[in-house]
């Protein structure tokens, strides 16, 4: 199984982060100006800060320093590809200091092994179903309902050495119930049920969401919410009144 890595401070930092608090947030823009200021605003209240395609492709390895110097950095990559392939690009992502790092977990077990193994001291994360997608969307493409899937998928990665799941909040206890306590559960499609927050269940593109109390009484370890605070009024406030109301 991968290992928590080091991220931002190293990895005495981010087992305290971790401890401190379950958020992610995701700072998803491909201005870098804008990426730092969220950088600054949230990273006190957050787990770590998550880098993903936006970000990453248009700004490259130079996101993930800006966002290690405010919290451990969650890179959200989403790798798919032959496994040796992905060996190469999680060896590539492992060395710039990052705590997590996304496959699909559709890649199949080789692929997930050939992460794992190259990237040791990463957390490497297998994506099961996305938030977008429903059993009609799977269908569509030849796949089983959704709580088929992501059980299967989430089992096949954990025996892979996965060291973690992606699921939606609402898959979350099923997929506990397969991989067990040992593994980081982490949580996209989280939507605070609160009027003053600018994008609210059913709002947006992702469809099978959640409350942030609701996925983690379910079991899972990690919150990642991304618009509902940086396109808040005030990302930082909105970061530590959410912290606060799951605390």
């Amino acid at each position: 199984m991968s290992a928590q890595a080091a991220g931002g401070g190293g990895a005495s930092e981010f087992s305290a982060r971790q401890a401190r608090s379950p958020l992610i947030v995701a700072l998803d823009t491909d201005d870098p100006r804008r990426l730092a200021d969220l950088a600054g605003a949230v990273g006190p209240h957050v787990g770590l800060l998550k880098v993903g395609l936006q970000a990453f492709t248009a700004l490259g390895p130079a996101a993930v320093a800006t966002a290690r110097r405010h919290a451990p950095v969650f890179c959200d990559l989403k790798l798919h590809d032959i496994p040796n392939t992905v060996a190469g690009a999680a060896a590539a992502a492992a060395r710039m200091g990052i705590a997590m790092l996304t496959v699909h977990a559709s890649g199949g077990p080789a692929m997930i092994a050939a992460a794992c193994k190259a990237a040791p001291d990463t957390t490497i994360l297998a994506v099961t179903v996305l938030t977008s997608l429903d059993d009609a969307d799977l269908a569509g493409v030849g796949q089983p309902p959704v709580a088929e899937q992501v059980v299967r998928l989430a089992g096949m990665a954990a025996e892979a050495g996965a060291g973690g799941i992606v699921c939606a909040p609402g898959d979350v206890a099923a997929v506990r119930g397969v991989v067990g306590n040992a593994l980081a559960v982490v949580v996209p499609g989280i939507r605070p049920d609160r009027p003053d927050h600018p994008l609210r269940p059913g709002d947006d593109d992702q469809r099978r969401v959640a409350d942030p109390r609701t996925a983690l009484r379910a079991g899972a370890s990690h919150l990642v919410v991304g618009r509902p605070v940086t396109q808040a009024a005030d990302p930082a406030a909105t970061a530590a009144a959410l912290l606060a109301e799951i605390a």
